[in-house]
C-alpha cells in the first residue's frame, strides 16, 4: 500500500517537473541528461556498493530492448508531447496505461478479462475523466501533442508487459534499472546530436532542478518502486497508476497554477474506489 502511494505520487511528480524543464532546456536534453546521470548512478551503486553480478548473454538483449520501449520510446515521446498539452493532461495520460496494459493482454497474450477487473476499470476511467473534465474544457492541446502522448502510452504498456514476461533470474532489480536506463539514452544519443541547438539551453536552476528530480526522484525512485510492484503483482500493480492524475493535478495546482475543482474531488473518490475494488479481488 505504501509503495505504490509513493509511486503514484514521484511517478505523477515527472510531468510537473517536465514542464518546468522545458521552460529552460529542449525535450531531448532533458531526457538523455536524466537518463545519464540516474543509470550511472544505479549501475555504480547496484555494481559497487552492493556488489552485484553483471548481466549476461542474452539478458542483455532483453535489457536493451525494455531500455528502448520504457525510455527511448516512451519517455523520448512523452517530453515532446509535453511542449503541447498541460501538465495535468500530461499526468492523465498516464492513467490510461491499465487500461492498454489489460487490453494488450487480451489481445496478444489471451488473457481473459475478468468482470471485476472491468469494473474497476471502468470506476478508475470514469474518476480519471470526471477529474479531468475542466482541464480538457479549458486548456488548449495540440492535435500532435494528444497523438505523441497516445502512442508513449502504448510504447510503455508493452514495456510493462514485455517485463512482467521476462524471466530476469537473480538480477538485482537496481541492476535492470540502471543498464536499461543507460542504454536508452545512448539509443537516444543520435537524435540529441543531430538537434543540439545551444541557443535554446540555459543551465538555469529550472533546468537543474527538473533533471535532477526526474533522475533520481522519478527514474530511479519511481521506477524501483514500480519494477518492485510489477514483481509482486503485475495485473494489480497498474492500478496505482489511476492515482497518479490525482496527485498530478495538486502538483500542477501548486507549480504550474492549474485548478483543483470539485470534478478533482470527485475524480479522487471514484479513483480510490477502483483502487480498493481491484486490490479485493
Amino acid at each position: 500500500m505504501i509503495a505504490g502511494l509513493l509511486f503514484s505520487i514521484l511517478w505523477a511528480s515527472a510531468s510537473t517537473a517536465t514542464k518546468i524543464g522545458l521552460q529552460a532546456v529542449q525535450p531531448f536534453v532533458i531526457c538523455i541528461t536524466r537518463f545519464f546521470l540516474a543509470g550511472l548512478l544505479m549501475i555504480a551503486i547496484g555494481h559497487f556498493l552492493l556488489g552485484q553480478r553483471l548481466p549476461k548473454g542474452r539478458e542483455w538483449g532483453r535489457i536493451a530492448l525494455y531500455g528502448l520501449l520504457s525510455n527511448t520510446l516512451y519517455l523520448g515521446l512523452y517530453v515532446l508531447a509535453m511542449r503541447q498539452v498541460s501538465a495535468g493532461l500530461g499526468a492523465l495520460a498516464v492513467a490510461t496505461n491499465p487500461v492498454f496494459i489489460n487490453l494488450l493482454a487480451v489481445l496478444f497474450l489471451r488473457e481473459r478479462l475478468k468482470s471485476a477487473t472491468l469494473l474497476s476499470l471502468l470506476l478508475c476511467m470514469s474518476g480519471v475523466l470526471l477529474a479531468a473534465w475542466p482541464l480538457l474544457r479549458n486548456n488548449a492541446a495540440t492535435p500532435i501533442g494528444l497523438l505523441l502522448l497516445l502512442t508513449s502510452m502504448v510504447a510503455y504498456s508493452v514495456s510493462v508487459l514485455y517485463f512482467s514476461r521476462v524471466d530476469w533470474k537473480d538480477l538485482h532489480l537496481l541492476v535492470v534499472n540502471g543498464w536499461q536506463v543507460l542504454l536508452g539514452g545512448v539509443f537516444l544519443l543520435p537524435i540529441v546530436l543531430f538537434t543540439y541547438t545551444p541557443a535554446f539551453n540555459h543551465w538555469n536552476g529550472k533546468a537543474l532542478g527538473s533533471i535532477g528530480w526526474l533522475a533520481i526522484a522519478v527514474s530511479i525512485g519511481a521506477v524501483q518502486l514500480w519494477l518492485y510492484l510489477l514483481r509482486e503483482d503485475a495485473a494489480r500493480s497498474s492500478f496505482w497508476l489511476f492515482l497518479c492524475p490525482v496527485f498530478g493535478f495538486i502538483l500542477s495546482n501548486i507549480f504550474t497554477g492549474e485548478p483543483i475543482t470539485a470534478y478533482t474531488l470527485g475524480g479522487m473518490a471514484l479513483v480510490i474506489a477502483g483502487i480498493y475494488r481491484q486490490r479485493r479481488v
